[in-house]
């Protein structure tokens, strides 16, 4: 089934190579979730839910009959941005102009963003959490990271509150921009930037995402069976409609941020 209705639009395939390629390169360079996160998926377009184990799930068996306790099922949820390409543009190319990808990377972007919204802060409307605002998480009171060893000796103390619940690997910090620029700093007798110590001391990666607001910090143990993101259709741009002869176009996905064990997840305040 042509779920994109890609073979109803009146391009050709080299248009479409195209326009794939300008939004896989803008999500690669955008997104800040998929890179540390694990992906499950894609399971498809026609899936609609998926499953979440707690760390209590058990299957209990009485007087002939089964229950699964401790799982519960959580639906993937579609995220979208359209453009539009002008018939003249595309007829342009046609004769040989090239394509002009201002549209199509401007929606791609767009999405991006709504994508890391949804990971770090979860919807509302949609009745999920994100990673930063989910219950159950560990909250550390932050310090001022503009004056001395405060960051890392904050840092320190999350990664601690980790381990002590036996998240040894898979951690990464994610920062807001503020707090990435309050690192880059040498920090007195040691000949390193700050960021690069606290790298050296969580042993993993140290990202910054603007989706985060000022003072955001956040130190996640991001091993699969922790947290992970379930992907039904994985980013794909499909053909909506003509109008005014002009080409509608829809970037979408369906996805899920599967948080398994919110303890593996410490947020600075």
């Amino acid at each position: 089934m042509d779920v994109l209705g890609r073979e109803s639009a009146p391009i050709n395939a080299a248009l479409w190579n195209q326009i794939d390629e300008a939004v896989i390169e803008t999500a690669r360079k955008l997104l800040t979730g998929r890179r540390f996160l694990s992906l499950a998926g894609p399971l498809g377009a026609g899936a609609q839910s998926v499953i979440v184990d707690s760390s209590a799930m058990t299957e209990e068996l009485e007087a002939g009959l089964g229950q699964i306790r401790g799982r519960r099922f959580q639906p993937l949820i579609q995220l979208f941005e359209d453009f539009t390409l002008l018939w003249r543009d595309l007829e342009s190319v046609e004769s040989g102009a090239s394509l002009d990808r201002s549209r199509i990377l401007e929606a791609a972007r767009k999405l991006a963003r709504r994508e890391d919204e949804l990971i770090f802060f979860g919807n509302p409307a949609a009745g999920v959490t994100g990673l930063a605002n989910t219950e159950g998480a560990v909250h550390c009171v932050r310090g001022d990271w503009s004056q001395s060893e405060n960051a890392f000796a904050d840092i320190a103390k999350g990664l601690n509150e980790l381990e002590s619940r036996g998240y040894v690997s898979g951690v990464t910090l994610v920062l807001s921009p503020d707090r990435m620029l309050d690192l880059q700093r040498i920090q007195p007798g040691t000949g390193m930037l700050e960021v690069d110590r606290i790298a050296r001391l969580i042993d993993g990666p140290v990202l910054k995402s603007p989706v985060l607001k000022q003072n955001h910090a956040l130190l996640i143990a991001a091993e699969p069976e922790n947290v992970d993101l379930a992907l039904g259709m994985d980013l794909s741009t499909g053909y909506l409609e003509t109008k005014d002869f002009n080409h509608v176009f829809r970037i979408l996905e369906t996805l899920a941020l599967r948080i398994k064990r919110p303890d593996a997840i410490v947020v600075f305040d």
